[in-house]
């Protein structure tokens, strides 16, 4: 199928990504990890939840860790809306997209919006968030991989045209993609909202899940840092793959697990994406640069393994065809 045509008006203003909520089995671990290997900022914490900014962030979190007997488990990803009317027009949308909607509470936001996009995955849209003193140049408190900011999700998708047809209609624009020539399906697509490459892609797999949260940091020398780090404190398992340059979106990039197999990209250097004219690009499946600009492969477990929504059945893709994987 094509790539639909952008929606330039459309019936509510999505700002960009803003945050996610990770289900966890160990609170303590996993804020070690977040904190002291990443080097995310807690904001505040309790018995069951430790909320975490990025260094150049001003909203009150962008990661929630979340005690849980789901842990691998993703509870839900929110979006920022441009004004506080578009949560109203929000709701109004979903609701005749025939999608779940409903005003749910959540510490350190104003009135928020909970619900679905078409393969079900959980979304909540909100416009205020608590604003917090800015920490960007307090340099002495930068550690691990020194993030910057939250800067897309991607998702596996069991029909990924569906995925973006769905997201494309409600603003987001495709910047780049994959299509399968044997189906002439999309296999994967990168869709933003803020100016990048991409808020939110999908892949094709077995979904909806989530395939990667992504971190911005500033050069691809805090990637090689961040190895150096991971290899001599007990966490060399847990770098999946990289580093290297994606030929999609050119950029540097790192795949590393945290402790309960989420996936974490760490991510720099993609390009600006503003012109609502852009011409999206097109990459041939088994083109080798395609996901590495240097050809090197990606490794099984990246096409297959990926954190589920609470609640939220899987289907199986039935597009058989596959890009290049590492043996």
């Amino acid at each position: 199928m094509p790539v639909p045509a952008p929606n330039l008006y459309p019936d509510f203003n999505t700002i960009r990504l803003s945050h996610a909520c990770l289900n966890v089995k160990d609170l303590a671990v996993s804020k070690t990890f977040y904190t002291e290997i990443l080097g995310m900022q807690v904001t505040d914490e309790d018995d069951s939840h430790v909320y975490l900014r990025a260094m150049e962030e001003r909203g009150h979190h962008c990661v929630i860790l979340q005690q849980s007997n789901q842990p691998g488990t993703v509870a839900v990803m929110g979006f920022k809306t441009f004004d506080e009317e578009d949560l109203d027009r929000a709701k109004a949308y979903f609701e005749a997209k025939g999608r779940p909607t409903s005003w749910v509470d959540r510490p350190y936001q104003g009135r928020t919006l909970l619900t679905s996009d078409n393969m079900g995955i959980p979304l909540e849209f909100y416009h205020k968030m608590d604003r917090l003193p800015s920490i960007h140049q307090n340099y002495a408190l930068y550690r691990g991989v020194k993030p910057l900011r939250i800067d897309h999700f991607n998702c596996f998708s069991h029909d990924v045209d569906a995925s973006v047809a769905f997201y494309s209609d409600f603003g987001f624009r495709v910047t780049e993609y994959t299509e399968d020539a044997v189906s002439g399906k999309l296999w994967a697509a990168w869709m933003h909202r803020k100016g990048g490459v991409h808020d939110m892609a999908f892949t094709n797999g077995t979904g909806p899940r989530m395939h990667h949260i992504a971190f911005w940091v500033p050069t691809p020398l805090n990637i090689i840092d961040l190895l150096d780090l991971m290899a001599t404190t007990g966490y060399v398992n847990n770098i999946e793959r990289g580093p290297g340059r994606h030929g999609i979106s050119n950029a540097f990039f790192l795949y590393i697990l945290d402790p309960d197999g989420h996936r974490i990209e760490i991510y720099c250097s993609d390009y600006q994406t503003v012109d609502p004219d852009l011409e999206p690009i097109k990459w041939d499946l088994k083109d080798p640069q395609r996901q590495t600009l240097w050809g090197a492969a990606a490794p099984e477990s990246w096409f297959k393994n990926g954190s589920k929504f609470v609640g939220v059945e899987t289907q199986d893709s039935t597009i058989a065809a596959s890009p290049i994987v590492a043996p």
